[in-house]
């Protein structure tokens, strides 16, 4: 069970072929010889059997073709019957190679490979190759070298370019996959295939478009967790609504989301092709993340600037070495050399000088990545820097990049640099993109380490009163609320507002004034004005009631003469919020239509629009989210000590944040939301004015599905009594659990390590530990029972110590109607009901999100776990295909 669902697709041991009749290749397509030429010609060694569907004789005798691999590349009309075929002699697994399929013709392809359990890769696909393997089951290009970077494209024609760019660049691939509209298997299965590939080191993906935003970012995280992976997408342009009742639903943009969505996952996005194929030449190179300094070596000071500008442009930092190394390094350059920013060696420098100078960087912890730049000078001798470059790599344990500028003269070193595994650019640029592709990757890993729990550690809010109110508005089949109405569910999660009054004449109005405390505010009342300033429905600063009374009559005639048809309640009256040194800032949310809610922060007041500032993030957050969501807008430079002004009330501000990400979590009538402006000063903040929209939330939808992350489910902690006193914690597991649970595989026996993983490892890989801490709630649930330890210290004060003592876990099968679970419990901890509580809650998890089957593997030898499976009511019978193992199975 430890082998992927999409093996028999993307490695398969037997392949059949329908490509027409084999021994006529002027009866194929175009597609069908080329993909038989391909696979002849490549040297895959497994079983390849090609079949002609218009064939006499009977299915039975077909049945002995049975192959993991179905490759289909037939006129549009024969498609369906192949695939039929197919299914019938039992593949597992099918490609159509093709173009111009219509949508009807793939809807009635799908339905075929469902009804046969077949995992489908097309139609419209220019098919995949596997190097490795020897596979080349497609018609994008000829076989890529083997290597550890894999590509996925959702464009045949750019899958051949990207094959054609490998070749000539000498860079090997793990895996090319072409997925074309209308394909089965998506972009979200075939990066969870390559997640677990072994021959996979990084990734690089071209894509137009995806159709389901949880499946596509649970996958990405789950492979960016352990691999860097690189994006670049098509079809940026779109903008939002202008139709939106909110700024929000008209500032944030589709792919701004789409830009919050990737740095939650730790990929990185890039924007042109000659970035993606930086990268793709970083990666290949097999670089890891690293930090942004990147040292430049250079022999002249020209192309080092331009280097350095750059890496300013990216927000990047120029490496530097510490005085010392310096001072160290200047004797073995020549008498021009200089080192105070770049290391321009000078024009005098050989191969010595640079293999000194990469030797200086390597060692010093202020440099992180090194740009090695040669320009070709009279007397010099390209060939020979380059060998000595190549030389001084070996073992760096830093990146290295390399920039031969020129052609004709330096083409023999970019060869040879090429062959020695570096990563080579024509211009310093282009070199400088590369290593912030990895730098970013770096970065954004951090973002993926935040999973945020959908309510903040703040007061709890009112969520029965915020859920009525919202009823009540959608019962009157209204979508937008009054202000008072939205000022009320900002209460109800505790976020401050000023006291805000409904009157419906001048005098009322006055009186209400009075009460309030002049100056006040005067607000036009309407649900079909979403923005007041427009309509001249505001004024501000009103310092007394005759001042009021003419105020109230001007702005009903200048709304009744800008926007008849408006209905009008009347105004609200509040009183000015006070805040001399007041900034105003805007809190926002809009719905996305893939990725769901969007949270947005900037720059407020009444020129919201024009200013354009804004930074997104999706929910929920965390007070680390939070504050990055901060110090990405632009009116974050302003909030510290700023003309006289003291600095703000920065946590106020985060709060603020983490209240609006809770309401979006807990109410999926959310719609759009605006808090413009939220006044605040050092004294902490006030929300002046609010517009919420909601709509109606579908009956069926489960909790948080209309976030595109699922928060962390801390629903699911709870408290447990052990045997013989004390208790133990049983929760969710949180990505900070890593050296617990590597603890708790180091303290097992050798026989338990054996039961669990059936081998004879001792402690987890870094990308085992990070792909069991690291999950997507979604699709997968692992409880960890965790003890506290208290020890009395010197001073007679305690320290407290966790430990995880128990471990059950569950992964939802590709049906999502049945998973496979797993059991862990500390050897020391056994025989006291552990074990069967793990289970027990895991279980009733797998209940909760809908799955009706749970299904394992336990060595037959392992007879405490096969008595606590029956004890439970598992089913247990022998497995087929591995007499060592018993199949256990229950119903939920």
């Amino acid at each position: 069970m430890d082998l992927h669902y999409l093996s028999p697709l993307f490695a398969p041991k037997s392949i059949v072929v329908f490509a027409g009749p084999p021994d006529q290749p002027e009866r194929q397509t175009a597609y069908g010889r080329s993909l038989c030429k391909q696979l002849r010609d490549g040297g895959y060694d497994g079983a390849l059997t090609f079949l002609d569907v218009s064939m006499t004789g009977t299915l039975a005798d077909l049945v002995q073709s049975r192959a993991d691999l179905a490759l289909i590349a037939l006129p549009h009309e024969e498609l369906a019957f192949a695939l039929e075929v197919a299914g019938r002699i039992q593949c597992k697994s099918a490609l159509i190679v093709s173009s111009s399929v219509t949508p009807e013709l793939a809807a009635e392809l799908h339905d075929i490979a469902r009804k046969h359990d077949l995992y489908l890769l097309g139609p419209n696909s220019l098919g995949f190759q596997r190097p490795r393997l020897k596979l080349n089951a497609g018609v994008a290009g000829k076989l890529a070298q083997s290597g550890s970077l894999a590509v996925i494209s959702q464009s045949g024609a750019l899958t051949s370019a990207i094959l054609d760019w490998a070749g000539i660049n000498s860079v090997g691939l793990s895996a090319v996959v072409s997925l074309g509209p209308n394909t089965a298997v998506d972009l979200a299965q075939t990066l969870d295939f390559l997640a677990t590939d072994p021959a996979t080191e990084s990734i690089v993906i071209y894509m137009e478009g995806i159709t389901d935003a949880r499946r596509f970012l649970s996958a990405l995280r789950g492979t960016a967790n352990t691999k860097p992976v690189v994006i670049i997408k098509s079809g940026n342009a779109a903008a939002a609504s202008r139709a939106a009742a909110t700024h929000s639903g008209m500032l944030i943009g589709s792919d701004e989301v789409f830009d919050a969505a990737l740095r939650r996952t730790g990929a990185v996005r890039v924007n042109t092709f000659v970035q993606l194929f930086s990268a793709a030449k970083c990666l290949a190179s097999r670089y890891r993340p690293v930090g942004p300094r990147l040292a430049v070596i250079s022999n002249g000071g020209g192309p080092g600037v331009l280097a350095a500008d750059w890496l300013g442009q990216l927000g990047l930092q120029l490496g530097r070495p510490g005085a010392a190394a310096a001072q160290a390094l200047a004797p073995q350059l020549p008498q021009h050399a200089t080192l105070t920013d770049l290391l321009d060696l000078s024009e005098e420098a050989g191969p010595e000088h640079y293999a000194a100078a990469i030797r200086a960087c390597a060692q010093d912890v202020q440099v992180d990545g090194l740009l090695v730049i040669y320009s070709p000078k009279l007397d010099g001798d390209p060939l020979a820097v380059a060998q000595a470059v190549a030389d001084a790599s070996k073992g760096l344990g830093k990146p290295l990049l390399a920039c031969w500028m020129g052609d004709e003269r330096v083409a023999p070193a970019r060869k040879l640099i090429g062959q020695a595994g570096l990563a080579n650019f024509r211009t310093p640029e282009s070199a400088v993109d590369g290593f912030g592709n990895i730098a970013a990757f770096y970065q954004n890993q951090q973002l993926l380490q935040q999973t945020p729990p959908p309510l903040s550690q703040l007061a709890k809010p009112d969520l029965e009163g915020a859920r009525r109110l919202v009823e009540s508005v959608l019962a009157e089949r209204r979508s937008v609320l009054t202000e008072m109405e939205s000022k009320a569910l900002l209460a109800a999660f505790h976020i401050p507002i000023t006291p805000t009054m409904p009157a419906r004449s001048a005098a009322e109005a006055q009186l209400i004034a009075a009460q309030l405390g002049y100056p006040v505010a005067l607000k036009i009342d309407s649900p079909d004005i979403p923005h007041k300033s427009e309509v001249q429905g505001v004024v501000l600063n009103l310092v007394d009631a005759a001042a009021l009374g003419a105020a109230y009559g001007d702005m009903l005639a200048n709304v009744r003469r800008l926007q008849p048809e408006a209905r009008i309640n009347g105004v609200t009256v509040q009183r000015m919020a006070g805040k001399r040194d007041g900034r105003e800032l805007y809190i926002g949310v809009a719905s996305d239509p893939l990725f769901g809610p969007v949270i947005g922060f900037g720059a407020g007041g009444t020129m919201v629009e024009l200013l354009n500032d804004r930074a997104v993030e999706l929910p929920p957050l965390n007070p680390f989210l939070a504050q990055r969501l901060i110090d990405r807008a632009r009116v974050a430079a302003t909030l510290g000590e700023w003309r006289g002004a003291p600095g703000v009330d920065h946590q106020a501000i985060e709060h603020i944040l983490l209240r609006v990400s809770e309401m979006v979590c807990e109410l999926p009538q959310l719609r759009e939301l605006d808090i413009n402006p939220l006044i605040v000063d050092q004294f902490g903040v006030l929300a002046v004015d609010a517009r919420v929209v909601v709509g109606v939330a579908p009956p069926s939808a489960q909790r948080y599905d209309q976030l595109a992350i699922m928060p962390y489910p801390s629903s699911y902690a709870r408290e447990w009594p052990m045997r013989g006193g004390g208790q133990y914690t049983l929760r969710p597991v949180q990505p900070t659990d890593a050296e617990m649970l590597q603890s708790l595989v180091r303290g097992l026996s050798d026989q338990s390590r054996y039961n669990r993983f059936a081998s004879s490892l001792r402690e987890l890989s870094a990308q085992m530990l990070a792909r069991y801490t690291l999950i997507d709630y979604d699709r997968e649930m692992a409880l960890v029972a965790v003890l506290t330890n208290r020890t009395a210290d010197d001073d007679g004060s305690f320290t407290e110590t966790e430990q995880i003592i128990g471990v059950s876990r569950y992964i939802a099968n590709p049906d999502r109607s049945s998973c496979e679970f797993s059991l862990l419990v500390d050897d020391k901890f056994s025989g006291q009901g552990l074990g069967t509580r793990l289970m027990l809650e895991i279980m009733d998890v797998a209940r909760d999100k809908g799955l009706s089957e749970t299904v394992g593997l336990v060595l037959r030898k392992n007879r405490g776990m096969l008595r606590l499976m029956g004890s439970l009511g598992f089913q247990i019978r022998p497995y087929e295909d591995d007499p060592e193992f018993q199949l256990c199975t229950k119903q939920l």
